[in-house]
């Protein structure tokens, strides 16, 4: 195993998200390994870490001035063994090959942990639609599409939205797709709802988030009534954890974004959560002005130089990262424990650094990783995709219903999984060790592909 983190290190040695995310899977699998010498055998970590296939191109558009601009654009398709490639697409200037190939090597297993047939695949561009108009968006995600569209489809790649990619750049990305193949077929998830588009889908990644916290404490015959949340971001999975939070009776006292953070210690209630709703999502404005609204309120700055995040040394119960991979390293992850917080669930992808993970094991919190806690997006992304090709659309209700008994089931899967391998009670290596037998036995079954 040693000697395969070594070729992923010398082969992609500038791409230290991906290896990151290949040492942190690496790290739980062995004893699974030490159990079935024929994964050695058929080189399936080798295939594992290396992309089924990668695409990159050039996005020409223009702006609103007349001036041509140029965005790379990547499309990586890691692993089809259980289905078509599903990822989201994100839109970002930090965006490069290392954060696609993290994100798709995070979501095959995450993918194969929901239960459906989903494989697995990220893409993007480093295009930030921040401060562009709605006609630069829409011009970069036609000429985006433009390419996309010949690498993606219904049975092969369905893209769905992640950072800076929500409702309306899927619109705009469906479109021209929808122009060029001349046809109307399921090939996006997260579109809007009167035109294919699945109730609970903009939801489903925050409230799977809070669904799987609540087995984790269930399990532990407590519940998330009363309990102090620290919440990071303050976009979509963010607003939507704070909402199920506050449905469950939990006190959220956090948000954040590049800016900085708020603290709330009165909490963020329903009227609040609404303000919030509207300064990010209508006004696309910085999360400080949270405190014009709400005096009470206090706004750290961020602070680059500092080697930890205020927001994560405020004192609570539970801490849901919502923002981005990373947010959370060793000194932050001390900070939490040390602040009485006992539950960890990550709303975002690979949201705590490998040591950050160690210590939350060291210190006995309870910790679900991102591949886990956070699947309900996509898992919702499947049920839009069953729902286009049967041409029907399902009631909130019914899609919650599948939301809320897809979480359990991932729930219980990651602790017989951790049980089953020696290490009961641990969400981490549950989730890892889960994910990725159902791969690696379909990859086994289908041959040297």
């Amino acid at each position: 195993m040693s000697d395969i983190l070594r070729t992923v290190t010398a082969r992609d040695p500038g791409e230290k998200e991906f290896q990151q995310a290949v040492r942190g899977v690496f790290d739980s699998v062995k004893p699974v390994l030490d159990r079935h010498p024929e994964y050695r055998r058929n080189a399936i970590l080798e295939r594992l870490v290396e992309p089924e296939r990668i695409i990159t191109f050039r996005v020409p558009w223009m702006d609103d001035h007349g001036q041509a601009r140029v965005n790379r654009g990547y499309q990586v398709e890691m692993n089809s063994a259980i289905g078509p490639y599903k990822g989201g697409l994100r839109f970002h200037a930090s965006v490069n090959l290392s954060i696609l190939k993290f994100l798709a090597f995070e979501q095959v297993f995450k993918n194969a942990l929901t239960t459906l047939n989903l494989g697995a695949g990220q893409g993007g561009a480093d295009f930030d639609p921040k401060g562009k108009s709605d006609d630069e968006v829409m011009r970069f995600c036609q000429s985006f599409a433009a390419e996309l569209f010949r690498h993606i489809g219904p049975y092969t790649d369905v893209p769905e939205g992640d950072i800076g990619v929500g409702a309306r750049e899927i619109g705009y990305l469906f479109g021209m797709y929808k122009r060029l193949r001349n046809e109307f077929t399921g090939v996006f998830t997260g579109k809007s709802l009167n035109w294919g588009g699945s109730l609970v889908r903009r939801e489903a990644a925050g409230y799977g988030l809070v669904y799987f916290a609540a087995e984790m404490l269930a399990a532990r015959s407590q519940s998330l009534s009363g309990k102090v949340c620290l919440v990071s971001g303050s976009g979509n999975v963010a607003q939507h954890t704070v909402e199920k939070l506050i449905e469950m009776g939990a006190k959220v006292v956090t948000l954040s974004d590049s800016s900085g953070c708020i603290i709330d210690e009165e909490g963020i209630d329903r009227g609040k959560l609404d303000f919030v709703k509207r300064l990010k999502n209508i006004r696309r404005a910085r999360i400080g002005e949270y405190v014009d609204k709400y005096s009470q309120a206090v706004f750290v700055e961020r602070d680059a130089a500092l080697d930890h995040h205020p927001l994560w040394k405020v004192k609570a119960d539970c801490a849901f990262p919502c923002a981005t991979e990373n947010e959370i390293n060793g000194q932050d992850a001390r900070s939490l424990a040390a602040g009485g917080v006992k539950l960890v669930a990550e709303g975002a992808d690979m949201a705590s650094t490998l040591e950050a993970a160690a210590v939350f094991q060291e210190a006995d919190l309870l910790y679900a990783p991102g591949k886990a806690a956070n699947a309900g997006g996509v898992a919702v992304s499947g049920l839009e995709m069953a729902q286009n090709s049967s041409r029907l659309n399902w009631s909130r209700e019914e899609v919650d219903s599948r939301l809320k008994l897809i979480m359990k089931g991932i729930h219980r899967t990651c602790l017989e999984a951790a049980e089953e391998y020696g290490q009961p009670g641990s969400y981490l290596m549950g989730a890892n060790i889960a994910g990725f037998l159902k791969v690696v036995n379909a990859m086994q079954d289908q041959g040297l592909v």
